[in-house]
């Protein structure tokens, strides 16, 4: 081993009884069970779902506080409690509001004070204390740990002091920010560890708090969907990107998030859009029932959905040109129409085109920007480049980011492996070499993460892979034959509509599919599972998240409300624990209120997917794979400073 390296780390362990106490320390951590891993998908920008959810850890807030006081408490009284664990502030203001005196108020504070102390002793019994102390809300530290001594049967002599710590909580005016505090680290110490398996952004109104919140939490990893790569391309400087992510916004009016969240100026291309489009029934934005609009502001969006799709369909055709090996040259469609007549001719069919938008195109040059469209493009761009709330939130995604994780066993994946009708790894030739399976998935990183480092480039082929990451054929996002939004906006005709999933879709049913991507990726075929997000799982029709005799676990369930009325559910999240795998499934989040007044949770139904034999340990782990290069890196100080 290089002895500069030893000599650097001997500056932090000095002494022999340092490097002893750390092997030791390190060694009985791997003998410690696993963390819980959280696993959500396709959060689609639902904040008040997925801020419930992760308060409440899928519900083992609630499975911890059951544990202990299932046989003491009421089901109201544990709804009461669960409720003030997941809400602390709001809960405390309710509930203060039912006490007619302050002796009662103090009563309830001594309750649940010793309670919570309760819980945060359970919920950590399989952390170190070094680990607690970290979770702990740093201004009670010293006041936590010396109450959760007395959970200690030896220090039943000493309960005069532990009363007078809590009372003068009590008299100091400090009860509600302890509980709250131990609240905060319940929630905490209840997930040791969250996976987001892709798509945060799109198509729900606040995808901005939920990166906040992920940037907050204590260990998070993000696997990239294709909607989180297309905001990573329009910042990377794609403006085809940015094109997509403006009009998705207007599909489902969300243009706040451009405008008022993230500070992009949408004025002028609201100016151009004024100018040359009316109103149109097929880009009239999508109105949740929930949501209120007045019928300007609706023509408003209409006029600039149609302006910022039109910019896109051009946008996409030099990619298409300049790109053959895309294998893309089909969706050149604005050179497939008959603009006097107003139809389409698609693989050998003419189509009469629905509610025509055309008013910015040149026949003649089909895909040539007027020189407005330019001007309000290269605006758009600087002003999503200058935007330091969306830099934070992309350089984040990037650091938390990749496009697949190895996790403790596990491979996870928002999209698929594309693969051909009989399971092989389908080829994708770039750059004069063929590449397939996890090698494929390799190199559309590589790309990616060069696109975002160079910005300046907005037409190099890493830009352009970007792009093909959202729609290409081979895109492990995507994941079929191609995208069809201009049909959906022009062609009455639904069969034009469909787009044709990869075979993966079908062919993950089978376990020896799966057992083959396991083995692709270096993982252990009969330990593994793939985990998937980005199709949502028809329940209501009597699809089974769990696949290939529970190989394959699909946990994007519907967060989106978009997609809630044909998933039949409000999503699906994944526990993995030291005793194995709990799928949840959740139903419809109404409001925090609901919660908070009612006690009403979105929980329906856990399903045991893999039970583990033994308990499993960190040293099984991803974290213990690390552990154990620390204690082989500290052994080697010690032969090399302490034993010679």
């Amino acid at each position: 081993m290089n002895t500069k390296f030893l000599d650097l780390l001997a500056q932090k362990y000095d002494s022999e009884e340092k490097v002893v106490t750390e092997i030791i320390n390190l060694e009985a951590i791997l003998n410690l069970p696993k963390g819980t891993e959280h696993f959500v998908s396709d959060l689609h920008g639902e904040y008040q779902a997925f801020q419930h959810v992760l308060r409440n850890g899928s519900g083992k807030v609630r499975e911890k506080i059951e544990d202990i006081y299932k046989k003491v408490l009421t089901e109201k009284e544990i709804k009461e409690f669960a409720t003030l664990v997941y809400y602390p502030e709001e809960k405390i203001k309710l509930i203060k509001n039912e006490f007619d005196n302050e002796e009662e108020l103090h009563q309830w504070y001594t309750v649940i004070i010793e309670r919570m102390i309760k819980l945060i002793s359970y919920a950590s019994s399989k952390y170190t204390r070094s680990k607690l102390r970290k979770a702990l809300p740093s201004q009670f530290v010293y006041i936590i740990e010396e109450l959760l001594y007395k959970t200690d049967e030896f220090t039943n002599f000493k309960e005069p002091y532990y009363s007078k710590i809590v009372q003068q909580i009590i008299s100091l005016g400090q009860a509600d920010k302890l509980i709250i505090g131990l609240a905060y680290t319940t929630q905490r110490l209840v997930v040791d560890h969250l996976h987001v398996v892709g798509d945060i952004y799109d198509r729900g109104p606040e995808p901005d708090k939920i990166m906040e919140a992920l940037i907050n939490y204590h260990s998070v990893d993000i696997q990239w969907g294709n909607h989180d790569v297309l905001w990573i391309g329009a910042f990377a400087g794609s403006k085809v990107c940015l094109a997509n992510i403006i009009r998705i916004c207007a599909r489902y009016n969300n243009l706040d998030i451009i405008e008022d969240v993230y500070g992009i100026n949408l004025r002028p291309l609201l100016n151009l859009a004024e100018k040359y489009y009316k109103d149109n029934p097929s880009f009239r934005p999508k109105i949740q029932p929930d949501e209120t609009i007045s019928d300007e502001e609706k023509l408003q969006i209409t006029k600039i959905h149609q302006a910022i799709a039109m910019i896109q369909f051009k946008l996409e055709s030099p990619i298409i040109k300049r790109r053959p090996n895309f294998n893309m040259s089909e969706r050149l469609l604005l050179e497939k129409i008959d603009y006097e007549k107003n139809e389409i001719t698609i693989q050998g069919k003419t189509y009469e085109i629905e509610n025509p938008c055309f008013a910015t195109i040149n026949p003649e040059k089909p895909d040539q920007l007027l020189t407005e469209e330019e001007e309000v493009m290269d605006k758009l761009l600087f002003s999503v480049q200058h935007s330091e709330k969306l830099a934070r939130h992309m350089n984040f995604l990037m650091k938390k980011g990749s496009l697949y994780l190895k996790y403790n066993g596990n491979l996870l994946l928002h999209g698929c492996i594309p693969l051909d009708e009989d399971g092989n790894m389908e080829k994708m030739v770039i750059e004069d070499k063929a590449y397939a399976g996890r090698e494929l998935l390799d190199v559309f990183e590589q790309y990616l993460r060069y696109s975002f480092a160079h910005p300046e480039k907005t037409d190099d082929l890493a830009t352009d892979m970007v792009w093909y990451l959202w729609t290409g054929e081979y895109s492990s996002l995507f994941g079929k034959r191609a995208m069809t939004t201009f049909e959906r906006y022009f062609i009455k005709d639904k069969a034009t509509h469909k787009e044709i999933k990869n075979p993966y879709y079908y062919l993950r049913e089978k376990e020896e599919t799966c057992r083959q991507i396991l083995e692709e990726f270096d993982l252990d075929p009969d330990q593994g599972h793939i985990i998937n997000g980005h199709t949502p799982v028809k329940e209501i029709n009597g699809e089974n998240p769990i696949k290939a005799n529970g190989k394959l676990i699909v946990i994007d369930g519907g967060f989106s409300k978009a997609y809630q009325s044909t998933t039949g559910i409000a999503g699906y999240t994944l526990l993995y624990n030291s005793f194995g795998m709990q799928l949840v499934a959740h139903k419809h989040f109404n409001s925090k209120e609901d919660v908070l007044q009612n006690g009403t949770d979105v929980l329906s139904v856990k399903r045991l997917v893999d039970k583990e034999l033994e308990r499993k340990k960190v040293l099984e782990t991803n974290v213990g794979e690390e552990l154990l290069k620390e204690i082989s890196i500290l052994n080697s100080l010690m032969e090399y400073r302490y034993m010679k």
